[in-house]
């Protein structure tokens, strides 16, 4: 078994490890930002695929990703993870369903309910006690996860049409063309911008570029947060107007 996954603040990296090691501990697990997930890809028949949902489907980083690999998926088994931080229906069936057009075998789904990566909302935001308990449970349900998968009888959270049903209606059909396209929306406020860089050798797609000392967001932002949950001095928003809180999940592993 391999694992790979796409994360901002930790969730779907955690998510991929905890069910990987569990049901093998010798299992690789890789981000597809890294230069060997391919070929782990190729090398594995079993592929667990872990990442966040944003409204209620997959960011467009991880369908160019999916798209552009598109000889990767071919035969491979493909159990299918989505984090998320609200509600999505069929969050595992959006990538399941892609996959399936490449020749994958969905054998399996799993939802997780983690702490929100939407670092700039207030409304979406949870006391520290809660998002600790939150990542607990998703542990433990990844977990339970794994050793179903095991014994043959994996869990299909997200993969039915009422879950199709459910996301479209919950979320997608009122949302899901703001991830349709790469977005300029990312904004730097350059009064509390220190020019470190971080924010640019972070970022998927290299959308921020340090110039006369302060960072300038271009136009090809995929909304993972990433930036905005580890800037050191919170000088970047993007749906907000401020930063409320930060969500790395190392702050809720106990």
């Amino acid at each position: 078994m391999t694992g790979i996954y796409f994360s901002a603040t930790g969730n779907s990296k955690y998510a991929a490890e905890i069910f990987c090691r569990e049901f093998d501990k010798e299992s690789t697990v890789l981000s597809i930002e890294d230069a060997k997930v391919k070929d782990a890809v190729k090398e594995s028949d079993t592929i667990v695929f872990a990442y966040p949902v944003q409204f209620s489907t997959t960011p467009k980083f991880v369908r160019d990703f999916v798209i552009n690999n598109a000889e990767l998926w071919k035969d491979k088994k493909v159990f299918v993870i989505a984090t998320m931080g609200l509600f999505s229906g069929d969050g595992s069936g959006q990538l399941g369903n892609l996959l399936k057009k490449y020749g994958a075998k969905i054998i399996g789904g799993l939802h997780l309910k983690m702490p929100d990566s939407v670092a700039d909302e207030k409304a979406l935001k949870r006391p520290l006690e809660e998002n600790i308990k939150l990542v607990n449970n998703a542990k433990q349900k990844a977990i339970d996860a794994a050793k179903s998968l095991k014994e043959g009888h994996p869990t299909r959270e997200g993969l039915s049409f009422i879950n199709q049903m459910a996301g479209l209606f919950g979320q997608r059909l009122y949302f899901g063309h703001k991830t349709k396209n790469y977005t300029s929306k990312l904004k730097v406020d350059i009064n509390k911008c220190i020019g470190c860089g971080k924010c640019g050798k972070i970022c998927p797609m290299g959308n921020i570029k340090i110039e006369n000392g302060k960072a300038v967001s271009k136009d090809k932002c995929t909304m993972c947060y990433r930036c905005i949950n580890l800037c050191p001095n919170q000088a970047i928003t993007l749906l907000g107007k401020r930063v409320v809180e930060q969500t790395e999940i190392k702050k809720y592993i106990e």
